[in-house]
């Protein structure tokens, strides 16, 4: 008898444990959206003032799906805009930490998830070979690295 109700109390748990993270995952999901949205509001400024084409803004229509790849540059150039319109850079071109980390929390993430996006970022940064005669290459590169680090928690 008290074999059987910890094997349900084991199962019982178990669902619980993998409900809160579908929940997580799923809440995840939808910050990841609204980061998203408020940070391509500037777009349109960015598309006027820099000329942009069309298939920057199919990268940005298609930036989440799995399998997509980005290969024009332009579209790291176009992340560069955003990022310095919404004040995320520093007067060097590089992620202000702080302020990335605030947008995110501006925007639905509490100061973990906040905290986690700035380091994956960071990361990317660090480890995506510098590419000093462009940095809009550059940009892509760690875009894609960021991309790849979100599927992998399924966020």
């Amino acid at each position: 008898m008290v074999l059987h109700r910890s094997a349900t109390m084991s199962v019982r748990l178990a669902l619980v444990v993998i409900a809160s993270l579908l929940i997580a995952v799923e809440c995840s999901q939808e910050i990841m959206k609204n980061l998203s949205i408020n940070f391509a509001k500037p777009l349109e400024d960015c598309r006027k003032e820099m000329d942009l084409p069309d298939s920057v803004l199919t990268d940005f229509n298609n930036f989440w799906k799995e399998g997509y790849e980005f290969t024009n540059r332009q579209t790291g150039c176009a992340i560069l805009c955003l990022s310095s319109k919404l004040e995320l850079l520093d007067p060097e071109m590089k992620l202000h930490h702080g302020r990335a980390q605030e947008f995110a929390q501006k925007h639905g993430a509490d100061e973990a998830m906040a905290k986690q996006l700035v380091d994956m970022l960071h990361s990317c940064m660090q480890t995506t070979p510098d590419d000093a005669n462009d940095p809009c290459l550059k940009t892509l590169k760690v875009v894609t690295c960021f991309k790849t680090k979100i599927h992998e928690l399924k966020w």
